[in-house]
Order: C-alpha cells, then structure tokens, then sequence
C-alpha cells in the first residue's frame, strides 16, 4: 500500500474515506498485508499466524469485506464450513491530498498513514532484534537505510516519489523465479516528506 497516487494495472485507488477507514486499524492492516504475502488463508489460519482469538479475527475481517477489500473464496473450501479469504485488490493506493476539505476524512487519512508508518517502523524494529538469527549471506547488505537532504519544488518532489514508487513496483510485480532457490519475504518502503533538520 502506499500514500501515492500512482496508478498500476490491478490497483485500487482508495478514496472513499469509510473504506480507508478499515484499515485504522493495527490487526486489520496486518491481516491484509498476510493475504497479500501469503495469499488466501481461512480465519483459524489467519489467527494462528497473528496469534490472536478467531472470534476477534472474524470481526477484522467481517470489517475488511464490508469495506470490499477482502472477498470470499469459496473454491477454496473443502465444505460448506470452511470460509477462505482472498485481497479483492492485487494493491492499494491512496494519496492523502485525496482527503483534503472534510475534517472526518482528513482524521481518517492521517490516521491510515500513522499505522501503516508505525507498522513499517515495527517491521524494521524487529529485524534488527532478529538479524543474528538469519544465515550470514543474508546478515550482509540485504536491510538498507538511505537517507539524504534533497532541495526540491513541488515538480521535482512529486517526480522523485514517481521515481521511488516505480522501483519498488517493478520489484513487487515481478514474477518469482521458479528455479528453486528459497525466498524470504521482504519489506520495502520508502518515504520523502518536506522536512527541516
């Protein structure tokens, strides 16, 4: 997900502000960030892998589906009980200045961007608690953290956040190799933000 307005082919545009409400919410955005990785999983694997009661995942998604960011796959049930759940959306964007002019959603905008920042921090958080646990080639040079004071206009701002944005997709859109090798799953965010030191 991002805060930009780039548009991909299989990309929803998030600009009804009760939808990106959905995902003002930690375990919501975790469970759409699971499907996304992990593809369709039932409710009882979804709590497993979030460690949290079924009763209390069901309600995340009951929310995720009114909201139609998640569907029903009902070919993947093995009977009539089994429910499995799918990303309606292969991606979702949304850009802020979308919200612009209506208190409420302005609230809403800044509250989605907070947790998807806090989330990302979090991710980057545990690695380092993780990192010695991980094989040495991965030890090396795989975690990066840029950072540089760039002078902009508006033009160029929105022209540098294109530019990051295309990198990250082109990566997330390429099909993986099937040639073996095994893949960890890795997070990739960026951000550029006017800011004074």
């Amino acid at each position: 997900m991002t805060g930009t307005p780039h548009q991909d082919h299989g990309t929803r545009e998030i600009s009804d502000s009760r939808v990106l409400a959905a995902l003002t919410h930690p375990l919501r955005r975790r469970l759409v960030d699971l499907l996304k990785v992990d593809g369709p999983a039932t409710v009882g694997q979804l709590a497993e892998r979030t460690e949290q009661a079924v009763g209390n995942v069901s309600h995340h998604l009951k929310v995720l589906a009114e909201s139609g960011l998640i569907v029903e796959a009902p070919e993947l049930a093995r009977d009539r009980r089994e429910r499995w759940w799918r990303l309606a959306d292969r991606q979702l964007s949304w850009a802020r200045a979308d919200f612009d002019g209506d208190p409420v959603a302005e609230a809403v905008a800044d509250a989605a961007g907070s947790i998807m920042l806090e989330r990302q921090v979090e991710l980057v958080r545990e690695w380092a608690a993780r990192r010695s646990g991980y094989p040495a080639d991965w030890q090396d040079g795989c975690a990066m953290a840029s950072q540089s004071w760039l002078r902009l206009t508006p033009e160029e701002a929105r022209q540098f956040a294109a530019d990051l944005h295309g990198v990250i997709q082109r990566w997330a859109d390429r099909p993986v190799p099937e040639d073996g090798r095994e893949r960890e799953t890795v997070l990739a965010f960026a951000h550029s933000v006017p800011a004074r030191p």
